[in-house]
């Protein structure tokens, strides 16, 4: 008679999880759907081909930072230098005496050298000192400002090798340059973090710090790690985003911080650390560009965007402390 008991309480209880689960896994897919029906009934123009690869031209810059933000969101972090990151890294880019396309390599180069080190700033500050990851990269993009003016005196650079037009503007065999850019980096992070026992050190160090401490797992490290993968990504979106733009400005990227919170969070990346994968981060950038693009097309206020932007951050918060609750 006692061993009749657990069966009965658990049976409805795991299918509640399994029901939980099975949102979350589909439940982006539908709304994405829903959106594009939606979108497409009250706007025939969404469909068109030149629209639709312009959605996705645009949306592969924040796709870039939004697999970084994933990693630092993963291990119960947040960056908001990485828009800092990507003005400094499209104001790099100019700063050389030779402009032409054999300098593209060095520029790369040089945008990931920056993203290395604003990474390791933010992490040795928020795992060595302990400093709140909103007041370290906060901090961050603030003397990032700060150096990117002081170097520039305020002045906009717009000489570019024309190779960055093709990275930005460009299409290979009909597909943007910069989506198969974005692909091929999803393809590297979705390695690491599904794939790699590094990308498992993460998940146990956003799960548990101090289980992951006791299980023998450097925690400090990994943190740095992130940090540091975030501010390269956010580097090289800066190059791409200035691509698509066309000119450099002090203010490249604006936005891309809470954009890039926005998507991950909206995509099921927990903000309370180990949780969340990269496909679904990305679902949530098609989702966030695709709204902003219904807007445009409706003739709605741009404002609208912002407005978009704070419900979608309240509903996802409530989404996923109402499903922490259900599985505790």
């Amino acid at each position: 008679m006692s061993e009749a008991r657990p069966t009965v309480t658990t049976a409805p209880v795991e299918s509640k999880l399994s029901l939980h689960r099975l949102l979350r896994t589909y439940g982006l897919l539908t709304f994405l759907a829903l959106n594009v029906v939606i979108v497409s009934v009250l706007s025939p123009a969404f469909l068109k081909i030149e629209n639709l690869l312009n959605v996705l031209t645009q949306a592969a810059p924040l796709g870039i930072v939004v697999l970084g933000q994933t990693f630092v969101l993963l291990v119960r972090g947040l960056d908001l230098s990485v828009a800092s990151v990507m003005a400094t890294s499209a104001v790099l880019a100019t700063s050389f005496a030779t402009m032409d396309n054999r300098m593209m390599p060095i520029i790369f180069a040089a945008a990931i050298g920056l993203g290395i080190v604003v990474g390791l700033a933010n992490g040795l500050l928020v795992a060595k000192r302990r400093v709140s990851p909103f007041l370290a990269t906060l901090a961050t993009a603030i003397v990032l400002h700060g150096i990117r003016f002081l170097y520039t005196e305020g002045s906009t650079g717009s000489t570019l090798p024309s190779g960055f037009t093709l990275i930005g503007q460009g299409r290979f065999l009909g597909v943007p340059v910069n989506l198969l850019a974005l692909l091929a980096l999803t393809v590297i992070c979705g390695f690491i973090l599904h794939l790699s026992p590094f990308g498992r050190r993460i998940y146990l160090v956003g799960g548990s710090p101090r289980g992951a401490s006791l299980v023998g797992i450097h925690t400090d490290r990994v943190t740095i790690a992130c940090y540091v993968i975030c501010s390269v990504l956010a580097a090289l979106a800066g190059l791409f985003l200035v691509g698509y733009v066309g000119q450099v400005d002090q203010w490249t990227g604006k936005g891309y911080e809470l954009d890039s919170i926005v998507a991950a969070v909206m995509g099921g990346v927990a903000i309370t650390g180990g949780r969340g994968s990269i496909f679904g981060a990305l679902l949530g950038v098609l989702i966030l560009i695709l709204m902003f693009n219904a807007v445009i097309l409706l003739g709605l206020p741009v404002q609208l965007q912002w407005i978009l932007k704070g419900v979608i951050v309240i509903a996802a918060a409530a989404l996923y402390l109402t499903g922490d609750r259900r599985s505790s």
